[in-house]
């Protein structure tokens, strides 16, 4: 996906984050709910219905073969989780739901992991840590910097923790589609990658699992597991590189 990275005007940044706040709304809606019990497809179905509701339309609906409005990615399901009718959260389950959304032309991208009923102390200390990562990321979003300081600070963080970045998928840009130039690795060396410059708009997403970030691609091509069965949890933001700092667009 790395090529010609389109910049964004101050008039676009404002479009994507109308974009943005949607998605957080949408979360603030989703942490109230009592998710036992409930399928993933019905978390999927309540996603699709406040985007409509918001007068904006599922980005997820946009990706070529793809047929719902977010993944929803359970326990050892690292990313891309099909809802289905068949799959029932129960207690205690650590639930990635990554969503997007298209309004007036512009895109905004987010994920946020949510623990069911009663959370497990290592639950929680890993989703702690996956939001954690995202923010160290966030941090180094900042004009003159390289993706590579993105994907240090993020893995540095992961990995002091004792934890491990899933590296089969990154961040990328967003904005006026929901997958653009550049790629934005969880990984890398301080000072390499793609050079950040005011105008660009990109996400940062860390998957982290508890134990070694290998994954293995389902035969509906979309699921990802965790090789090993562990545990994974992940957050995305919408970032603006500003030269006033990193403007989070998913977030007041």
């Amino acid at each position: 996906m790395n090529g010609y990275v389109r910049l964004k005007t101050a008039d676009d940044i404002k479009r994507i984050r109308e974009c943005g706040l949607i998605i957080h709304e949408i979360f603030s809606e989703l942490r109230k709910i009592d998710f036992i019990g409930q399928s993933t497809w019905e978390i999927d179905s309540f996603v699709e219905s406040l985007i409509l509701k918001k007068g904006s339309r599922p980005a997820f609906k946009t990706v070529r073969g793809y047929d719902y409005s977010s993944c929803v990615s359970v326990n050892d399901v690292a990313s891309h989780g099909i809802p289905s009718k068949k799959t029932v959260i129960k207690d205690g389950d650590i639930v990635k739901i990554d969503t997007g959304t298209v309004l007036n032309g512009y895109f905004a991208d987010s994920c946020v992991s949510i623990i069911s009923g009663t959370a497990e102390v290592e639950t929680v200390r890993l989703a702690s840590a996956a939001f954690q990562a995202l923010l160290k990321g966030i941090e180094a979003m900042v004009p003159g910097s390289h993706s590579g300081d993105i994907g240090y600070r993020v893995e540095s963080y992961v990995r002091a923790q004792g934890y491990s970045v899933v590296k089969n998928f990154t961040g990328h840009g967003v904005g006026f589609a929901l997958h653009e130039p550049p790629i934005i690795p969880n990984y890398g060396e301080e000072g390499k990658g793609t050079l950040l410059q005011e105008g660009m708009v990109v996400t940062c997403e860390p998957i982290v699992t508890q134990g070694t970030g290998d994954l293995v691609i389902l035969d509906d091509g979309w699921t990802s597991i965790t090789a090993d069965g562990k545990l994974s949890a992940q957050f995305e933001h919408t970032v603006a590189i500003t030269n006033r700092g990193p403007l989070v667009l998913t977030s007041p």
